[in-house]
């Protein structure tokens, strides 16, 4: 697992085909090499690259989802931009 911080404008750039990094709570997740792998298909995981899917994640999962797969997904947590 890294600690490397992540804007959301960063994670944003983050949504195509082999490079997919979504937000889910406060931490990026790089689900690139697990969206064919996704139980639920990968055209969702696709549809949400780039974004915060936080609402979605947890309307169909239960943490021990997240227990079972952050541990090789996580790439980093999201940094909190400065509010002017």
């Amino acid at each position: 697992m890294s600690d490397k911080q992540y804007t959301t404008a960063e994670v944003s750039q983050h949504n195509k085909e082999k490079d997919m990094l979504i937000i889910v709570d406060e931490n990026v997740y790089d689900v690139s090499e697990f969206v064919n792998e996704h139980p639920g298909g990968a055209k969702i995981l696709k549809r949400v690259a780039g974004k915060n899917a936080t609402k979605q994640f947890w309307k169909y999962h239960n943490e021990g989802v997240l227990k079972k797969y952050a541990p090789q997904l996580k790439v980093g947590t999201v940094k909190e931009t400065a509010k002017l």
